[in-house]
């Protein structure tokens, strides 16, 4: 592993979830990873694949990711290998997962010690888990989340008020672009028809299976030639897994109420065909379930879509209201009200003003630009560095 060798103070990240992993949580730990970097000396202990994810020259220690005892494991010797004889001024877990990993390495060079929690990482229904990882949690010199109701989730397992401070994630806006609109369209046969999107891993939370169900033929009646398009996959890099499948589940669920014909499933695909996705949509849904034991920390998919002129429609459950700026980027119905759920997604697909919708969703996204988080990740740093 190399060393670190300018004057900069020295970070180490230590994280199970960066790229080519996928999902909200990988992209905000690679962001926070490259917001590091640019003012830390900054080694990074992650699965196996990070390095060319990351900033250039960075030190990785890779780890396989699965099983998860394996990466524990293995990932322990790597934070030993960089934290041994080295300067460290920060160590940085990038989830509850690796709190312990990152106490223990932050321990050993007198380092400040930060977590970032995401929501079911402070929640997670394993008794092992509760036991052995929160007490980590709690020892967190700062302890970053990225919602109020992470916030909430967290005082309520203990963690003490004054070391939690609200990170929301980020996103980019890119600006307008009509052209990939009707290329994605045309690629795609969409031609006029009313577009709804999902985007994401499959997982039993997202409620997809329960909106097919029962939200997608009331909004059938009104617009008969509507398409949910779906992109993603199951869910087999998370910790929590399921042995079932989502997609499955999803396409069952379209024959037993007789819209299979109204509902597309694409695999997850890069990002210039993801945004072109964002664009040629005309609502996003986004129906979470209220889940007893697991939770949406806060919805980095439903900023995204705000930042390519893309309304969303929730429901008012876990981190997501953080997420939305009701009637200007979205809007959001009551938990596991569907008929309320149909009737948002319908009001927004019969606006008069497309332009006006995508101007304000772009509007309200930029108050969660990347920039912004930069700034306040190293606001929210500095006084830790100060104490260091």
């Amino acid at each position: 592993m190399a060393e670190v060798t300018n004057d900069r103070p020295g970070a180490l990240l230590v994280t199970r979830n960066l790229p080519p992993l996928r999902g909200g949580m990988e992209r905000l730990v690679q962001r926070i990873a490259f917001a590091l970097s640019g003012r830390y000396a900054l080694a990074v202990v992650g699965p196996r694949g990070c390095a060319a994810h990351l900033p250039p020259a960075t030190p990785v220690g890779e780890v396989a990711h699965r099983p998860l005892w394996r990466f524990l494991a293995t990932g322990a010797l790597a934070v030993r290998k960089f934290a041994h004889g080295r300067g460290l001024a920060l160590v940085f877990a990038g989830s509850g997962l690796t709190a312990p990993l990152a106490w223990w390495g932050a321990r050993r060079t007198r380092a400040c010690f930060v977590v970032y929690l995401h929501g079911l990482d402070i929640i997670a229904p394993s008794a092992i888990y509760q036991c052995c990882w929160l007490p980590f949690i709690r020892r967190a010199d700062l302890v970053l989340v990225n919602s109020a109701n992470t916030r909430r989730l967290a005082i309520g397992r203990g963690v003490p008020a004054r070391s939690i401070a609200i990170l929301h994630p980020g996103t980019t806006v890119p600006g307008p672009d009509a052209a990939a609109r009707h290329a994605f369209r045309a690629a795609h046969a969409l031609q006029e028809r009313p577009v709804l999107l999902s985007v994401g891993r499959f997982t039993a939370r997202k409620g997809l299976a329960e909106f097919v169900a029962l939200a997608l033929p009331r909004i059938l009646e009104e617009f008969p030639d509507a398409l949910l398009l779906v992109i993603g996959a199951d869910a087999a890099d998370a910790v929590n897994a399921s042995a079932t499948s989502e997609h499955a589940r999803l396409l069952r669920s379209a024959d037993d109420a007789g819209v299979a014909a109204a509902v597309r499933v694409l695999p997850p695909c890069d990002d210039a065909t993801l945004s072109a996705a964002y664009r040629a949509a005309d609502v996003h849904v986004f129906p979470v379930l209220d889940h007893p034991g697991d939770v949406e920390g806060f919805g980095m998919v439903a900023i995204e879509a705000a930042a390519h002129g893309l309304p969303t429609v929730a429901f008012r459950v876990g981190g997501v209201p953080d997420a939305i700026v009701e009637g200007a980027s979205g809007s959001l119905a009551e938990p596991a009200d569907y008929p309320g759920f149909a009737a948002q997604v319908a009001r927004w697909l019969r606006h008069d003003d497309p332009a006006g919708v995508r101007s304000a969703c772009m509007t309200a996204a930029a108050a969660f630009s990347w920039e912004r988080f930069d700034e306040r990740l190293h606001t929210l740093l500095e006084p830790q560095r100060r104490a260091d």
